[in-house]
Formats: C-alpha cells, structure tokens, sequence
C-alpha cells in the first residue's frame, strides 16, 4: 500500500501573516499532526512565482488507513483551530489535495 502526501497550500495577503502562521505551524500544529498519524511533514515558504504569498506544508502518512483516521478522527479540531487563528476574514486562503507516493 503507497503512502499518502497530504499537502496544504495556505496563502496571505502579506509577509507578516505568512509569517505568523509560520510560528504558529512550528509551535505546535505540525506536532499535533504527526500524533495524530502523519509520519514526517515539511514547511515550504513559496518562493517563485513571488506572488501570492504562500506557505505549503506537505504530510506523508505511512499508510492509507492512518490518513484515513486523521481525517476522519482529528482533522476537524486542528482545521478548525486554524481557521480561528487565520480566517478568511483576515485575507486567507487554504487549498489540500492528496495523493499516492510513488
């Protein structure tokens, strides 16, 4: 069975946003994810095209089944913590997919 790549594309409206979500993701977030299953995760402050403003943190989880869990069992109270902190009011975005490692 093929591990699992989640990736969540988060865009800003400036540096300073970016950043703080950037603190925000390694005081924490990250970590509570790979409890709740992901085996490794990356920050990867976009750089080119310079425009928008983007932040993509990449998950792999070792198996379908344990993304299938954080999914179901623990993705709502994370995605509903960041969106608390960084709503779209404040001119952010957030876009996932998920795919297969080959």
């Amino acid at each position: 069975m093929p591990a699992i790549a989640y990736t969540v594309v988060a865009s800003f409206p400036d540096l300073a946003t970016r950043d703080e979500y950037i603190a925000w993701l390694e005081d924490g977030h990250i970590d509570a994810v790979i409890r709740h299953g992901a085996h490794a995760a990356s920050i990867i402050r976009i750089t080119e095209p310079p425009s928008p403003v983007q932040v993509e943190v990449r998950y792999t989880f070792s198996t379908r089944d344990l993304y299938d869990i954080y999914i179901r069992d623990y993705a709502p109270a994370l995605r509903s913590e960041g969106l608390r902190r960084f709503p779209p009011a404040r001119g952010i975005s957030f876009s996932r997919r998920t795919g297969e490692i080959l």
